[in-house]
């Protein structure tokens, strides 16, 4: 307490202090009341609130806008791709196998192996050998081929593709003919195997470059070469060399004009040496639209300083949406009937042959679509051919046959069907009628003029069974005797029937049996076709 009485009596004395010296007089001052503040009451006033009046014109505004353009970047925007739901493809496998015994002595084995499968590089090898003997029945006929391919393709960082292939074919035949002679001669003919072998041996190759992408401006891009040697049993040889150097360039992703160079040379050397040497000048452009087609082209041929002008035109109509399209065209073609396209028509060909160039002019018209799932073709055709290739057997004891050319006209009707008559079966079939006019020979020599084929292919247990059947017949050909007369040959109707079951994923089990009918047919004179024949074996993927 005494401090407290300290405290206030020096707060007392300091307020005295500033009192005396704010001037104030010193006499001492009464309160009498003290201050009571009161509000006087007022009235209040009231306001009754009014809208403002209504405006019913609406007032027209001009604005003045100055333009200005502004230099905004934007970023190209990320797109990512809708998520799709898988597909389960099955399993894929790099090899394949097939081998097969049956009758008459027959073999046969396929093999076929990709190596690589990549995005830089892939290389497969396929190999294929068949072979049959009939000499039982009928001397020395019996036939062994063999084909074999190394393919391989090489895609670089830079846009364009190689393709590189090599491969040796051989084929080894008979000329059997001589059996079908032995009423022409007192005595029945013999002949040991190699006295009438043929035995034709190619080794062929060749390499390709093109853009594997999208090049700038759209252009695509190819170049080509092939050659190949071939030569048979009795010394003739043939050499073939063919490049190919073309370029499309597309606009829109709907029209396009195209141009292929092609320089296409032949040596041929039996007795006489022959040279069959092609230059081709092809250029064209296509347009599409929604309904129509039309391709407008011309190959300009030169051969021996001499040039010929071939039209290439077509067009097609939609005339109802998938279901019916009308075409037409001209087609000018240049065929070449060298040693080797020759053979390969007719492998009883003798050695000395002419080669020539067939000139084909085909006139066509026609419909296809589908309908009901149903696929269809139906075509007319008029072909001014120059140089058609025709057949004739010679008179020797050992028949062979030498080719003939004459300037035709042919008419053709033909046409085309491919049915799915359910899910697992589906029917096909073709049909053509040719109709010969030949300005020297009285007929088209071993040149057939109704050629019928169909099939049949039925898949069932969850396409592990599949089951097929063809049937082909052809009329009998034209032939020309001694004498100047003709007669035709024996129809062709062959029946045959085949089909696979997969025991697992990799291994299946074939039978195939070819000529149900035992046809006998000659397709070339003296030279009957095998009989019934089949064969059996297992198939392998991995």
């Amino acid at each position: 307490m005494r401090y407290i009485a300290c405290l206030l009596f020096l707060f007392s004395g300091t307020l005295l202090l500033r009192a005396q010296d704010s001037g104030l007089p010193g006499e001492e001052v009464d309160v009498v009341k003290e201050f009571n503040a009161r509000l006087i009451e007022t009235n209040r006033i009231r306001v009754q609130p009014e809208l403002p009046p209504l405006v019913t014109e609406i007032p027209r505004l001009d604005y003045t806008i100055s333009g200005k353009v502004l230099n905004v970047q934007y970023l190209p925007p990320k797109i990512r791709p809708l998520a799709l739901d898988r597909v389960d493809q099955g399993a894929t496998y790099n090899g394949y196998a097939k081998l097969g015994l049956g009758f008459p002595k027959q073999f046969l084995g396929e093999a076929s192996y990709d190596f690589l499968d990549n995005e830089q590089f892939d290389f497969g090898v396929d190999v294929r050998f068949h072979s049959a003997d009939n000499s039982e029945r009928v001397e020395n006929q019996q036939f062994s081929k063999l084909e074999t391919l190394l393919s391989g393709t090489a895609y670089s960082d830079k846009g364009f593709a190689v393709d590189l292939r090599a491969g040796y074919d051989r084929d080894i035949l008979h000329f059997y003919g001589y059996n079908d002679l032995d009423d022409d001669f007192d005595s029945e003919l013999s002949f040991a195997q190699e006295d009438v072998r043929q035995r034709f041996s190619m080794i062929h190759g060749g390499a390709r470059v093109y853009n594997s992408e999208p090049t700038v401006g759209d252009i695509d891009y190819h170049a080509e070469l092939d050659v190949y040697f071939l030569e048979d049993n009795y010394a003739a040889r043939e050499t073939g060399l063919l490049i190919n150097v073309g370029g499309s360039k597309w606009f829109g992703e709907e029209h396009g004009v195209n141009v292929d160079l092609i320089t296409d040379f032949t040596s041929y050397r039996d007795t006489l040496d022959q040279n069959l040497n092609n230059f081709i000048l092809a250029p064209s452009y296509q347009y599409h639209s929604d309904r129509f087609r039309v391709n407008v082209g011309i190959r300009v041929a030169a051969h021996q300083d001499e040039f010929y002008f071939l039209p290439n035109l077509e067009g097609s109509f939609n005339v109802v949406e998938n279901v019916l399209t009308a075409f037409a065209g001209i087609d000018g073609t240049l065929q070449k009937n060298n040693f080797r396209s020759l053979t390969d028509f007719n492998p009883f060909l003798g050695s000395r042959n002419i080669i020539e160039n067939s000139y084909v002019n085909k006139y066509y018209g026609g419909i296809k679509g589908e309908f009901l799932g149903m696929n269809y073709r139906a075509q007319v055709s008029y072909e001014d051919v120059d140089n058609l290739a025709l057949f004739l057997s010679d008179q020797d004891s050992i028949p062979r046959f030498d080719v003939l050319y004459d300037t035709a006209n042919v008419f053709t009707l033909s046409g085309e069907l491919i049915f799915p008559l359910m899910t697992n079966l589906e029917l096909g079939g073709n049909v053509a009628y040719r109709i010969y006019d030949l300005q020297n020979q009285d007929k088209a020599w071993h040149l057939p003029s109704l050629t019928i084929t169909g099939s049949a292919q039925y898949t069932m247990l969850e396409g592990s069974l599949k089951l097929h059947a063809d049937v082909f017949l052809e009329n009998g050909v034209p032939v020309r005797n001694a004498d100047g007369s003709s007669k035709n040959l024996n129809a062709l109707f062959d029946v045959s029937a085949g089909g696979e079951y997969f025991f697992t994923e990799q291994i299946a089990a074939f039978v195939q049996v070819n000529n149900i009918a035992n046809n006998r047919r000659q397709r070339w004179r003296h030279y009957p076709v095998f009989g019934i024949n089949g064969v059996a074996g297992i198939t392998a993927r991995f």
